[in-house]
Parts: C-alpha cells; structure tokens; sequence
C-alpha cells in the first residue's frame, strides 16, 4: 500500500501494515486488561490467567477481524481462528514472525505460542467431570428418572454402557428420592468400577402456567373397532371397591369404584346393565373374579359419572336371566381438568392470584362473557413486563403479545397456535424474552435445598441465570454453608444470560471449580429457534476463552432415548457435541440404546474435531 507525504509516495510493505495493525490490537488487550483489575482481583487464584484471557479474547472480538484474517492467511500465517483458549500468545507470535521478516528482530526471539490454555481447559475438565474414560474424551451426563431411585439395575446399566455423569434435577421429587437416587448411583459405582459424579440442578425461578379448574367428574371408555365401525377388542373394564385403591394387576381401560360390597355378590358370566350419563342402555359382561374385584368387558362407548346405578343380571339354569338384589352404585370418580384452548387471536388473562384456570366464557348468543385465564407462578412478572412484549408458553408452542398490564393481570393476544389451536396446560414453562425480569437468582426452596446439595452432589446446577449477582447469591450462599466444594454449572438458558455472558463467566470465575451448560430448550424459544446454531457457537467460543468445560445439553438423540428410534439430523448433532466437554442426554424408555450410540459417536468424532479444529487423519480412499 501507498502513503501519502509532503515530499513523496512512501509504500509501506504488507508485513508492516500487518504489524501495524496487530500492534494497535495488542495494545487494546492490554488496557483491557488494566481497566479490569478491580474485577480481576475478584477471580480465584486459580483463574487469574484465564480471566485476563477472557478480557482478551472480548476486546479483540470487539473488532470485524474478518478482512485481517484474510491477510494473514494469504502470507502463510495463522489466521486466529483457533486462538480461544491463548488470544495474547498468539497475537505475540504472529508479531514476532512479521518482526523478524520485516528485519526488526532476529529469529532466536520468535517464540511459539504456549499450550497453557489448552492444559488449563484439561485441568478444569477434570476438576469438574473426572478424569474420562480411557477411549473417550468427552464425558456423557444422563438426566435420571425418578423411576430409578427403586430400579438398581437401571443405573447400572447406565453406567456399565457410558454414564460418567448423573443429573438429578431438584425442581422435581423431594430429598427422599434424591437420597435413594444417590444410593444407587454410589452402590453401581462401586459395583461397576465406574466413577459417575453427581450433578444436582437448582429449580431456579421458573415462570410457569398455574393449575386449572377441574371440570365435571366423567370417566369414558370405548372398545377398539375397525375401519367399518366393528368391535375387534372389547374393553376391559376393572371394577373395585371404594375403599380398595390399589392399581389393577394387569392393564385396563377404565377403572371404576362400585360403592360397599356389591362386588362380592357378582360371579363370572354375570351381566351388569347401567344407564350411562348420556343416557344410553349400557352393558357390562362380567369374565372373571379377583378376590372382591371382578374383570368386565364392553363392546360400547360409555360415559360414567358418580352415582350411577349398576344391575346385576344372571342367567338361571332354566336360561331365564333375572336381575338380583339392589343396585351398585358407582362411587367417586376423579373430576377432568377443565380444556382451554387457544386459537390464533384470542385473549388470555394471566392472574397474579393463584386462581384455578379457566377456559373462555360464553353466552347462549355466543358472545365473550370473560377471556381464558390461567395463574403465573411467580407474581414479579406483573411488575416487570410492558405492553407490546412477547410471551411464549410451552417452549413456544403458543405465542403471544402483551396487550395490557396492571399489578393484578396480564392480557395477552394470541398471534401463534397451529390450525385448530392449541391445549393450554397446568405447569408449563412461560418466556419472555423481551422482558427485563426483576427475579432473584434462587428461590426459598433452592436455598432450603442447597444444605442438601452441598452434602451430596460433586456439582450444582444454577437455573435461569439472568446478572452476575445471581451467581454472587449463589456463591454467598455456598460460603454461609462454609464450602465451596461442588462445582456451580452456569445453565445458559435465558436471553439475558446469553446477552450478560461476558460478565457472568467473569463472575463464575470467583470459585474454584466451574463449568457451563448450553440449555439449548429455553434459550431457543427466548432467542429464536433460527439463532440457536449462531448462539451456541458464541457460548462454546466464550467459555474456551474462559478455559472452562461445557456440557451440550437438550434433546441430544431424543427421538432415539424417547421411541428407540433417532433421526438423521438427531445423530448429526449429537456429532456436534465432540466440540464440548460433556454431553446430555435426557431420560427416556430407550435410554441404554441412546448411552451406547452417543458414546460410539463421540468416541468415532474425537478423531476428527477437537474443539473448533478438524483433526487431519488418515482417510480410508
């Protein structure tokens, strides 16, 4: 390139204005650095150095270095595409090769960037997960089933097949069944040879749908016909006493209390006849009896309320039926929830009061007398949301806008449901991505929990992570408990976590033992769905500038650990997660299947990715 002087053209060579402009780059990172010491003096000991090199690497991310990268290329030198975990290094090399090209230094002072970062990444790894398998780099973390708090064999064969991490999440079950959860991990493990470390997730302050009204008490059953309406299986009906609720020993379609001891005078072949609540004649056809229960079959569809009456009719040795003694009559059934469903359009009230939810109200002429409500978990909301912002339900299945707000509802207009609309449901999860939250970090009940977690888990889950300071509260919370041995695992799920994460990282780096988790089912419905390959690309950059492990989280292989069967774009982003330290798999029916084909993907991809880099080995052709 040319310069402009008062006396002539001076060209200045590539290399110079390459050094010129790394220069100016590595002056920037400094005076970061410097800026930051109040901040830096915060960090663990530990994390000094990968502190200042998060400083770094955002100062230079700071910049579009698309067009320096190019250059750098074109004369044969590293383009910084692989400087995450050593930014200052790596700029400091580049210097000095252009230094000595350009005459400026000799080639004894070029040094080649260290491995530092790289080995301190290693180290976290280990602190957090334990050391890998032998014939696997990243680790395999398995949400557990409640289920398997009474099922030792399960969790053994979890871990014979791959678990090195177990996660049992603490916004479900009580410490009870977290203890025998504990139990049996420690008693496989010890069985098996098999380490497992323990990961305990904090509920956190999650906005949810409240309960809904229960409707009238009605209990339907039908038989299973064909295409041409013919009964091909009957249904099979287990009738009990009142008193007696113990399960049917064996599957039925409907189960239905009769009340006192009518059932110990029915017999096999009887008939039971009953008028159901529609009003229609209805048979039962008694098969057999068990104890004071009896098995019934039915070739109609029936619907049963509280209270009906049930005849009992035999056939006499003559074959003359005959009804006998008084009726049963059906005892108390458990009452429906009420259905509410949203169609694009509709308005929907959020209560701040815990009122049971309700579906829309109309009159006979079919005008609106009241909207769908429903109840919002935590009463925050209705101070910190604003008109014109977004609300999604049940990880966006239902979208809406925020019409109207006061210190007692929310109005909210549908503008997305499918064709048909949509059931809105009790306890489902609530977004809003638009809105400044005002939430504490932990709820009464995960810091009631944390004296639990701290005796029990290698690691604690931090949920729905929004500022620093709710990091800060956890870490308060661990010192007034007088530890700080399990690690904090920062979930990153909201939007604002995303939009914060520089100075959470900066924040988690005040204890010893950390890592990240991309918790990529809420933060897809808060950023877009259409983001989310962008935004867990940015996270896995942050954190290795952090030199801190992450875990690849939701829906990895679900079809797969849900039905047995996965998909192709499933397989291909579980081969995503060799670039993380720990991948997620949620519980499923089919979870051994899904731990066997995750771990053969990760340990077949670690030969050709590690982190951001392709590893060259030999090719088959």
């Amino acid at each position: 390139m040319k310069k402009n002087s008062a006396s002539a053209d001076i060209v200045v060579h590539p290399y110079a204005s390459l050094l010129n402009e790394l220069e100016t780059l590595r002056s920037e990172l400094i005076a970061l650095e410097q800026q930051s010491v109040p901040t830096l003096q915060q960090t663990h000991p530990l994390h000094l150095a990968s502190s200042i090199n998060l400083l770094h690497y955002r100062a230079l991310r700071r910049h579009d270095i698309r067009p320096l990268q190019e250059r750098l290329a074109v004369v044969g030198l590293s383009s910084l595409g692989r400087m995450e975990s050593h930014v200052l290094s790596n700029i400091d090399a580049i210097i000095e090769l252009l230094r000595c090209a350009l005459g400026r230094n000799t080639p004894d002072k070029v040094k080649a960037p260290g491995a530092t970062g790289t080995l301190q990444l290693e180290n976290n790894t280990n602190n957090l997960f334990g050391k890998p398998p032998l014939h696997r780099r990243v680790r395999i973390m398995v949400t557990l089933p409640c289920e398997a708090a009474d099922d030792y064999s399960l969790i053994k064969q979890m871990l014979i097949h791959g678990m090195d991490c177990a996660r049992i999440n603490c916004a479900h079950d009580t410490p009870e069944v977290w203890t025998r959860l504990i139990g049996q991990i420690k008693l496989a493990s010890r069985e098996t040879g098999r380490h497992c470390r323990i990961l305990m997730d904090l509920g956190g302050p999650k906005l949810r749908t409240g309960e809904i009204a229960t409707g009238p008490a009605v209990l339907k059953y039908k038989p299973q016909r064909d295409v041409y309406g013919k009964v091909m299986i009957p249904a099979r009906i287990w009738l009990h006493p009142e008193n007696d609720t113990s399960p049917s020993p064996e599957t039925a379609d409907a189960s239905l209390p009769v009340q006192g001891d009518w059932l110990s005078k029915v017999n096999s072949d009887d008939i039971i006849e009953l008028i159901d609540a529609r009003g229609a004649a209805r048979k039962l056809q008694v098969i057999s009896q068990s104890g004071n229960c009896i098995w019934a079959e039915s070739r109609q569809t029936t619907y049963i309320t509280p209270g009906i009456k049930l005849k009992l009719l035999r056939t006499s040795l003559s074959g003359h039926i005959r009804k006998l003694g008084r009726a049963g009559i059906i005892g108390a059934l458990p009452p429906l929830n009420e259905s509410i469903r949203l169609h694009i359009g509709d308005r929907l009230t959020l209560t701040r009061e815990p009122l049971p939810g309700m579906p829309a109200r109309f009159d006979a002429n079919g005008h609106l007398l009241h909207t769908a409500s429903i109840a919002c978990s935590l009463p925050e909301v209705f101070v910190s949301t604003l008109p014109g912002e977004r609300i999604l339900i049940d990880d966006g299945r239902i979208e809406g806008v925020i019409r109207n707000v006061d210190k007692n509802k929310i109005v909210v207009e549908i503008t997305h449901a499918r064709e048909g609309g949509e059931k809105l449901l009790a306890n489902k999860g609530i977004n809003l991505p638009d809105s400044r939250l005002e939430l504490n970090g932990l709820t009464p009940q995960d810091i009631e929990n944390l004296a639990f977690i701290v005796q029990h888990a290698d690691m604690i889950g931090l949920s729905f992570v929004r500022n620093p300071a709710d990091i800060a509260l956890l870490q308060q919370q661990l010192h007034r408990l007088g530890t700080d041995k399990p690690g904090i695992i920062l979930k990153v799920e909201t939007r604002a976590a995303f939009e914060n994460l520089p100075e959470l990282l900066l924040t988690l780096l005040h204890s010893p033992t950390v890592g990240v988790m991309i918790a990529r089912g809420d933060l897809a419905v808060e950023c877009g769905y259409e983001r989310l390959a962008e935004l867990q690309e940015e996270i896995l950059w942050l954190a290795e500038a952090a030199r801190l492990p992450v875990i690849w989280a939701t829906q990895v292989l679900e079809g797969l650990s849900k039905s047995g069967k996965p998909s192709r774009a499933e397989i291909t982003d579980a081969a995503m997660g060799v670039r993380a330290e720990c991948v997620m798999l949620n519980k499923g029916n089919h979870i051994i299947e899904a731990i066997q084909t995750l771990d053969d993907i990760l340990h077949r991809m670690q030969s050709h990715q590690h982190k951001k880099s392709a590893l060259l080995r030999r090719l088959h052709w």
